[in-house]
């Protein structure tokens, strides 16, 4: 755990600083709404509950103002390929781990916020029903019926029920729209929903648009109220509060208070990154959509796997990056995240897309079905990620899983084009690539690749350049019995390469062990593209194989996270 603060500083800082902004500022505005004097008569309605609410409200701007900015890809992007450190880059690439525990918060405040103005409504509809004549009910039935708005109680009678004031008010209304939206985008969010209905996911987080305009309007009723400036000159409650059965008598000195509902905040804390996410979701979006994305090649492979290459003037790229690709035949709406195969040497731009769900399918039927006329692609991107920075490091280890070998694909084959024209520039000494494949269709697409490059590593006298393990997880009798016939090969019967296919899982201790004895002395860079169960197995080793001698060999973990 040590290890990883250490090389994960700057974001636990980060982590840290939010944390504390948020304790500070409930902490902060709980006292403000608990202690001055222009909520006293407030508080002997509502009691602690008034400052609890609006402690979270508070709360509630500040992580609203903080949840898309991790999600601004453009800015981000922009952050990793300017003067950013690799310290820096490495924390950018938390980004959606920050933007769910900002959701994560928003939950919880939210939860506060709604307990404390459940009890704020029932003391407020209490105050109209006691026997007794209180210094609250006298509150609760000032000035509503008279001009002036200086009511203090929104619940304006005893006949009044809480549910009426909350369907019937913009606070209450907006409140409970904004709660709506944000249980379904948490639910949808959910790692199952994500995986097997991404569209559920994809249009029901669009409620975030809702969600903040209803927060904006949330506070034009001006429910929670304060004593005027006005009111507090004339009749201060710590002169006034005790003789509230005199208001009546017209007293000069204590007159009625009069009180009023405050401003809309929430615009203030949220419009500046509202606009910035607008602006470079939709209206870049669009202006990039709208450049022609010329299609060159379309290849159907193994295992439901088709590969577009493609030409977009103006696109330029790194390796490791992902694009956004929108078919307007099948959605205008939708946008899906590849990430390229093809290597920055290259005159095009590839990805390939496995059948994972209803819009993948219907792309690969599209094409598939395709006679003469080639549908109609548009890209946005590209984006950056971890994996740019696999050239940054002495040793690298690429570790894929199924189609999630694909930032790799491209990483190999510019190491290609530098291996052909000789590089020197490279820092990267040796790779160790590994990839992990249920059916054996899978290895198919890829085999070409490596293929050409055990040739050109023979041809340059770099053999040991990449080491380089495929493992097959599934598998029969009929496989194995294959294979075992076969063994005595140059080539795998499986692949064709010369490295021969494993069976099951790679031993992740023995290989970490090998690796730091191997390279006592430098720093390896671990990236992964592949489910979480495996990133927690790389995340240990990287942890555990690294030495506390910072002059030794460290591993440093990089998860590919859009």
């Amino acid at each position: 755990m040590g290890n990883w603060v250490v090389n994960h500083w700057l974001a636990v800082l980060c982590l840290v600083a939010w944390l504390g902004l948020n304790v500070f500022l409930f902490v902060h505005t709980f006292l403000k709404y608990e202690k001055d004097d222009k909520y006293y008569y407030t508080r002997e309605i509502l009691g602690v509950t008034l400052a609890v609410a609006r402690a979270s409200a508070f709360c509630l701007n500040f992580n609203s103002m903080l949840i898309l900015i991790p999600v601004c890809r453009n800015l981000l992007s922009f952050l990793r390929g300017s003067f950013c450190s690799r310290t820096l880059r490495k924390s950018l690439d938390h980004n959606l781990t920050f933007h769910k525990l900002v959701a994560y918060m928003i939950c919880i405040f939210t939860a506060i916020h709604i307990i404390a103005h459940l009890f704020n409504f029932e003391r407020y509809s209490r105050s109209h029903h006691v026997t007794t004549i209180t210094l609250a009910s006298v509150l609760s039935s000032l000035h509503h019926d008279k001009e002036g708005g200086f009511w203090l109680n929104p619940i304006a009678s005893p006949d009044m029920t809480v549910l009426y004031v909350t369907f019937t008010t913009i606070a209450g209304l907006s409140g409970v729209i904004i709660t709506i939206a944000l249980i379904l985008m948490v639910t949808s969010s959910m790692e199952f929903i994500r995986r097997h209905y991404f569209e559920l996911f994809w249009y029901t987080h669009h409620l975030f648009i809702i969600y903040m305009v209803c927060l904006w309007i949330h506070g034009l009723g001006g429910i929670v109220r304060s004593q005027t400036e006005k009111s507090m000159n004339e009749s201060h409650p710590h002169k006034c509060a005790q003789s509230f059965e005199k208001w009546d008598d017209h007293d000069p000195d204590c007159k009625e208070p009069q009180f009023e509902g405050h401003p809309p905040e929430s615009w203030k804390w949220t419009l500046a990154p509202f606009a910035l996410y607008i602006f470079e979701r939709f209206l870049l979006r669009f202006y990039r959509s709208q450049q022609k994305v010329v299609i060159t090649k379309v290849v159907m492979h193994p295992s439901k796997v088709l590969e577009l290459q493609m030409k977009k003037r103006g696109f330029s790229m790194e390796v490791g990056q992902y694009i956004f690709v929108n078919c307007p035949s099948i959605s205008f709406l939708e946008w899906h995240p590849f990430t390229l195969t093809s290597a920055p040497e290259e005159d095009f731009f590839s990805i390939h897309i496995r059948a994972a769900g209803d819009w993948t399918e219907n792309l690969i039927r599209v094409f598939e079905q395709q006679n003469s006329l080639i549908p109609r692609i548009e890209v946005d991107g590209p984006f950056g990620t971890a994996s740019e920075d696999v050239f940054q490091y002495e040793v690298a280890v690429l570790v894929g899983a199924g189609i999630g070998v694909t930032p790799f694909a491209s990483i190999l084959k510019s190491i290609w084009f530098k291996l052909q024209h000789s590089d020197h520039k490279l820092k990267t000494q040796k790779i160790y690539f590994y990839w992990i494949c249920r059916e054996t269709g899978a290895f198919a697409w890829f085999k070409d690749l490596l293929t050409s490059l055990e040739q050109e590593m023979e041809e340059s006298g770099k053999v040991g350049f990449l080491n380089y393990r495929l493992f097959l997880t599934g598998w029969n009798s009929n496989i194995a019995g294959h294979v075992a016939l076969n063994f005595d090969k140059a080539t795998d019967i499986l692949t064709g390469l010369k490295q021969k296919t494993f069976f099951g899982r790679p031993m992740w201790d023995n290989e970490f062990s090998t690796i730091a004895t191997t390279h006592p002395k430098s720093v390896v860079g671990v990236f992964l593209c592949g489910p979480l169960t495996l990133a927690k197995s790389l995340r240990k080793c990287c942890h555990q194989y690294s030495s506390l001698d910072p002059r030794k060999v460290q591993f440093y973990f990089n998860q590919e996270n859009f």
